[in-house]
Parts: structure tokens; sequence; C-alpha cells
């Protein structure tokens, strides 16, 4: 990852920005929306090396001169499904980047505790982002 910072700071112009937007090393919850309220259900266990990485370059090319922070802001997003199915489907793709152990578990927590709902339910996660901005410096 360093090596696409270097190719990022040779084409920047003088002075341009990189907006590093990524997830956050912190654990996706997982819920129950209904009526405006949460239910939450559980935590997931994502690996968090590949995100650890590349924050490491990060702070790699900043220490090198490369860039200067501009500024870091830590959000929350929320990600709303309709079903169990699409939940899982999600959960397919998520685990087919090799970050994230078997999630069972929380498939079998979520169809219980939709089945006790009543009303209309959607399936919440929360899923916080970090933005960085980095502005390129000139080479010393």
């Amino acid at each position: 990852m360093v090596h696409a910072l270097h190719e990022a700071w040779r084409v920047l112009k003088p002075n341009g920005l990189l907006i590093d937007l990524r997830p956050a090393t912190v654990h996706r919850r997982v819920g129950i929306l209904r009526a405006g309220e949460v239910q939450w259900l559980g935590v997931m266990r994502e690996r968090f090396d590949d995100d650890r990485a590349a924050n490491r370059a990060v702070a790699e090319v900043v220490r090198q001169g490369l860039f200067k922070r501009q500024g870091w802001k830590h959000f929350e997003f929320h990600r709303t499904l309709d079903s169990v199915a699409e939940f899982g489907a999600w959960l397919d793709e998520f685990r087919s980047l090799g970050k994230l152990p078997p999630h069972d578990w929380l498939l079998r927590r979520l169809e219980g505790a939709l089945d006790t709902q009543r009303g209309r339910a959607k399936i919440l996660i929360s899923a916080p982002l970090d933005l960085r901005v980095l502005q390129k410096r000139p080479r010393l």
C-alpha cells in the first residue's frame, strides 16, 4: 500500500488532496429497527489485519513527508436490509473477502428476533467509517 500512496503522490498536482475513506477498525453491530427503535442483537467479529496495515501505510507516507494530514472524521454509517436472506447474501459477500469467521449464530439470532417482532421491521447494520484528508507536500 505504501507503493500505491507513492503513486498517488506522484499523480497529484501540487497541494492536491487525497481522500482516504475506509471502514473504521470497529466491529459492526447488527440489530432490528422497528418504529424508530433499535434492538441490538450482536457484534460481528471481523479481522482487521488489512485495515491496520493500511493505517500503517498512511502513517508511513506522512512520516516520509509526502503528505500532511488535513483532517479526520469518524462517523456512523447505517445500512438497512429487508430480510434475513438479504442479510445472509451480504454476509456471504463479506465472508468471501476473507475477513470474517462464520457468523451462523448471528443469522439464527436474527431469524429468532424477526419471528418475535410484530409490525414492519428492518435489519440494521451499524458500520463506522473513517474519512482522512491528506494534502500532497513537495518532496524535500
